[in-house]
C-alpha cells in the first residue's frame, strides 16, 4: 500500500519537474501579427515539447498540444506598439522552434507631420505612425554625403510625438534630414529641411608645417583623408594636430568645404 502510493507522489510531481526544463524567451512590440511555433515530441515520445505559453505573464489559450501551434496575441487586447514578452515553456530534451519571432522586432513606419529648424539652430520633427521603439539619426548634408550629427531616441507608439536635436550648422545653406533603420537594414528617410544661420562666419585654414598643426578660424567638423582616399582623422576642432600622419598629400574637408590638400613632410 505505501509503494503504490509513493508511486501516485511521484507520478503527480513529474508534471511539476518538467516546469524546470527550459523557457524559450521573445522579447519585442507588437507588430499586428502572430506567432508559429514548430511543437516536437517530448524526449519520452509521449505528449509534445511545449506545456505552457504566457504573454505578459498571462497564460494563453491557445491550444498547445500539437506538432505546430499559433500564439494569438490579438487576445490580448494589445495595440501596436505595446511592448510583448512572450515564455514559452517545453520540457527537457526536446526544442520547440518558433518559425517567425521577426514579428516582434519594431519596423519603421514613421511619417514626418511637420518639420524644421528655428532661428536659435533647434531642429525639431512631429512624426506618427510609428509602431517601435528606433532611434532616430540626425544627419546633415556634408561634402556632397551624409554625415551622422546625432541620435535621438524614438517613442515608438502611434500618435504624435516631437522630438528635437540642436544643430551645429556650417556657413552658407544647411541641410538635415532624419532616418531610421529596423531589421529589414532599410532606411526610412524624412524629406530633407533646409537651415541657414547668417552668424556662421566661413572658415579659413592654414598649414603650420613646424607645428604640424592646421589651424582654422573657427570651430568647424573635419575630415582628413590619405590619397588612398581613407579617412585618417576626423572630429570638431580649430587646431588639428596631424604630427602622427605619414608624410604624404592629404585632403581636407571642413566647414562646407571639400578636397583641400596639405603636403605631410
Amino acid at each position: 500500500m505505501l509503494k503504490s502510493r509513493t508511486l501516485l507522489l511521484l507520478a503527480a510531481l513529474a508534471p511539476g519537474l518538467c516546469t524546470q526544463a527550459g523557457t524559450i524567451v521573445l522579447e519585442g512590440n507588437y507588430q499586428g501579427k502572430n506567432l508559429f511555433v514548430q511543437n516536437p515530441f517530448s524526449e519520452a515520445g509521449v505528449g509534445f515539447c511545449v506545456f505552457q505559453v504566457t504573454v505578459n505573464d498571462k497564460i494563453t489559450t491557445d491550444e498547445i498540444n500539437s506538432s505546430a501551434f499559433e500564439i494569438d496575441l490579438s487576445y490580448f487586447k494589445l495595440k501596436v506598439g505595446d511592448p510583448v514578452i512572450v515564455k514559452i515553456n517545453h520540457k527537457d530534451g526536446c526544442m520547440p522552434k518558433v518559425l517567425n519571432p521577426e514579428v516582434l522586432k519594431p519596423k519603421s513606419t514613421f511619417d514626418i507631420v511637420k518639420q524644421g529648424v528655428s532661428a536659435d539652430g533647434i531642429y525639431s520633427w512631429t512624426t506618427s505612425n510609428e509602431t517601435g521603439e528606433l532611434p532616430f539619426v540626425v544627419q546633415q548634408k556634408r561634402w556632397n554625403k551624409w554625415v551622422r550629427i546625432g541620435e535621438v531616441p524614438g517613442v515608438g507608439t502611434p500618435g504624435e510625438h516631437t522630438y528635437t536635436f540642436k544643430v551645429l550648422p556650417h556657413s552658407g545653406e544647411n541641410t538635415f534630414r532624419v532616418k531610421q533603420d529596423d531589421m529589414t537594414k532599410r532606411s526610412r528617410l524624412s524629406e530633407s529641411v533646409t537651415y541657414t544661420d547668417p552668424s556662421v562666419p566661413a572658415i579659413t585654414w592654414t598649414y603650420d608645417k613646424g607645428a604640424k598643426t592646421i589651424r582654422m578660424s573657427g570651430g568647424s567638423l573635419y575630415e582628413i583623408y590619405d590619397q588612398f582616399g581613407n579617412i585618417v582623422k576626423r572630429g570638431y576642432s580649430t587646431n588639428i594636430d596631424v604630427s602622427d600622419l605619414a608624410k604624404g598629400l592629404y585632403y581636407l574637408n571642413y566647414d562646407n568645404k571639400m578636397g583641400e590638400t596639405f603636403l605631410k613632410r
